[in-house]
C-alpha cells in the first residue's frame, strides 16, 4: 500500500512537471496535458473546493480538514511538479526551442491535433447550438492567433493582471496563458528574467552568498516574481469556479467552444514560422513549407505528437 501511494505521488508530480513545461511555452496550454492525460476535471473540482468553508477550516486551525477537503495530495504533488519544470525541464526546452525549434514546434502541434480527435467523442455535432459555439472558438482562436506582440511593461498592478491572465492556460484547454503574455509584452520578464532571477537568489542563498541581494535589478525581479505570483494564485481559484460552473450548467456549449478554440489556436504553433524583431516589437510570419528532409522530419514529430495523445486516452479510457 505504501509503494501504491509513492507510485500514485510520483505519477501526479510527472503530470505537473509536463503541464509546467507546456504552460511556459507560448502557444501550448498545460489545460491541453491535464485533458489528454485525463486529470483535468479532477484538477477544476479540487481548485473549485476553495470556499468559504476553507476559509472557516484554516480560521479554526483545523488544517488536516482543510487538506483533505481540497484534495491536498493532489494538488500538492502537482504544484510541486509544476515548480520543478520551471527550473528543470523548462530551461532544457528553452535550450531544444533554440536549436530545434522546428521540430519542437512540430511536437506539439501533433499533440494539439491529437487532443482535437480526443475531445470530439465529448462533443454532440447535430446540436446547432453546439455548432455555433465551435465556430465561435474557432474565430476567437484565430483572431488570437495573428495578434502582434505589445511592450514590455513592469508596472507592479499591470504584473498582478499578467499573473491572474497567466493561469488561463492551466484552466481553459488550447488558450496558451504564455502566449497571453507574450502579447502583453511580458513573456521574457515573467518567464525568463524573473524566473532566472529567482532560480539565481535561491542558490545564492544555499551559497550563503548575499551580495547579489544589494542589486536593484535583482530585488526588482523577485518583486515581480512575488505579484505575479499573488496575481497568478487568485487567477488560478476564480477562474476555476467560473470554468466549473459553466461545464457543470451547459456542458455541452462549454465544451463545444474549448474544442473550437483549440482548432483555432492551431495557428498560434504552427510549425513552420519566421520572427521579424523592429523597434516596435516583434512580428511572426507563417508560411508553408517545400518538399525537404526538414519537412520529413518535422512530419514525423507531428505523427509523434498525435499518437503520444491517443495512446494517452486510450490508457485512461482503460
Amino acid at each position: 500500500m505504501k509503494y501504491f501511494k509513492i507510485s500514485k505521488h510520483l505519477k501526479i508530480t510527472f503530470y505537473g512537471i509536463l503541464m509546467g513545461t507546456a504552460n511556459k511555452i507560448p502557444g501550448v496550454s498545460g489545460g491541453l496535458v491535464a485533458i489528454a492525460i485525463g486529470f483535468y476535471k479532477e484538477l477544476l473540482e479540487s481548485l473549485n473546493k476553495f470556499d468559504n468553508k476553507v476559509l472557516k477550516k484554516l480560521i479554526g486551525l483545523r488544517f488536516s480538514d482543510f487538506y483533505n477537503y481540497v484534495n491536498g495530495s493532489f494538488l500538492f504533488f502537482i504544484f510541486f511538479g509544476i515548480i520543478i519544470s520551471y527550473f528543470s525541464t523548462s530551461k532544457l526546452l528553452d535550450i531544444l526551442i533554440k536549436n530545434y525549434e522546428l521540430y519542437v514546434w512540430s511536437l506539439f502541434f501533433g499533440l494539439v491535433i491529437g487532443t482535437i480527435f480526443h475531445l470530439r467523442d465529448l462533443i454532440k455535432f447535430d446540436e446547432w447550438r453546439n455548432i455555433i459555439m465551435i465556430f465561435l472558438g474557432i474565430s476567437f482562436g484565430l483572431i488570437l492567433s495573428f495578434l502582434d506582440p505589445a511592450k514590455e511593461n513592469d508596472n507592479l498592478f499591470f504584473v498582478f493582471g499578467c499573473g491572474m491572465i497567466s493561469v488561463i492556460g492551466m484552466i481553459i484547454p488550447g488558450l496558451s496563458g504564455s502566449f497571453l503574455l507574450m502579447l502583453m509584452g511580458n513573456y521574457v520578464l515573467l518567464l525568463v528574467d524573473s524566473v532566472n532571477a529567482l532560480y539565481d537568489s535561491i542558490m545564492d542563498l544555499i551559497y550563503l552568498d548575499f551580495s547579489n541581494f544589494e542589486s536593484d535589478e535583482r530585488m526588482n525581479y523577485l518583486k515581480i516574481v512575488i505579484i505575479f505570483s499573488l496575481g497568478s494564485l487568485t487567477g488560478l481559484i476564480s477562474l476555476s469556479k467560473v470554468l466549473s460552473y459553466l461545464l457543470n450548467k451547459y456542458t455541452q456549449l462549454s465544451n463545444s467552444l474549448i474544442f473550437g478554440f483549440i482548432i483555432g489556436s492551431l495557428g498560434v504553433i504552427w510549425p513552420w514560422k519566421m520572427r521579424f524583431n523592429f523597434e516596435g516589437g516583434e512580428k511572426i510570419l507563417r508560411y508553408f513549407p517545400e518538399l525537404s528532409y526538414e519537412l520529413v522530419y518535422a512530419i514525423f514529430f507531428i505523427l509523434l505528437g498525435l499518437t503520444t495523445v491517443i495512446i494517452l486516452s486510450r490508457y485512461e479510457k482503460k
